[in-house]
């Protein structure tokens, strides 16, 4: 199945198997991007959105200069632009990390969907407002941390949202971002990001290894330094569901 991570870690256990089935039913085909290429440019028309199979995606806002800003990742089980089915034009971009992996969903199938089944429509609205929520994150971060607290806290949600569809080994982070990606999205220059992954290192908590490859020394501590609370992602802590059933009777009719 290509949509089999689609919430793992979540509310995939809500998912009746006929929901399964006609969420993987909706793929139409599965396509390749090379490293750093563009699957999607702002204010681009749009009428398919892309699940990740393989491979992390980046948003991206570039400014006048031509500078970016990571104002956002994506990893396996994850739609990319899923609220481009409403919106049909995106107001940032979208460009591979390394080599990715997309099931391509067209926004008509998403619609039949929707009308199909209420339930899976609410998972699908699920998704979209769970990037919602690490984008609030995103801007505490930036509004409140240092530079090492900004780059231990982004490395912390790659952690918790790997652990969800069960890609990380609990030691190297198998997102390749490098230290420029790091400064883009923590809003810093690519000298302070090595200056802070420098002090990081130097501090115990990760050992980078070069072509973005990260060991993972103290997760703990990096949590610490990065004031990490990872219920914002809906999986364990104090903002975890169990269902996405409405418990009101009245407020289910």
């Amino acid at each position: 199945m290509h949509t089999e991570l689609f919430l793992k870690g979540r509310l995939r256990h809500e998912l009746a198997a006929q929901e399964k089935t006609w969420l993987e039913e909706a793929v139409r085909r599965t396509i390749w991007l090379e490293p750093r290429q563009t699957l999607v440019e702002r204010g681009e028309r749009i009428e398919h959105s892309y699940y990740i199979i393989e491979g992390t995606v980046l948003r991206h806002r570039d400014d006048r200069k031509g500078e970016r800003q990571l104002v956002g990742l994506n990893i396996p089980g994850d739609f990319v632009d899923l609220h481009g089915f409403p919106m049909k034009r995106l107001d940032h971009n979208t460009t591979a990390l390394g080599r990715v992996h997309l099931a391509e969903v067209p926004h008509s199938a998403i619609a039949k969907l929707v009308d199909r089944s209420g339930h899976l429509a609410r998972a699908l609205w699920f998704s979209t407002l769970l990037d919602a929520a690490m984008h609030r994150e995103w801007i505490f971060r930036l509004g409140r941390l240092n530079a090492e607290g900004r780059i231990a806290h982004l490395v912390c949600e790659i952690i918790e949202r790997l652990k969800f569809v069960g890609l990380y080994d609990g030691r190297n982070l198998p997102v390749p971002l490098l230290q420029r990606d790091y400064a883009e999205a923590c809003g810093i220059t690519p000298v302070h990001a090595n200056r802070s992954f420098r002090i990081l290192k130097e501090r115990g908590v990760l050992e980078p290894h070069g072509e973005g490859r990260i060991e993972i020394l103290d997760e703990a501590e990096l949590k610490r330094l990065g004031e990490f609370c990872g219920d914002y992602l809906y999986g364990e802590g104090m903002l975890a569901l169990d269902s996405f059933e409405d418990r009101d009777e009245q407020a289910s009719r």
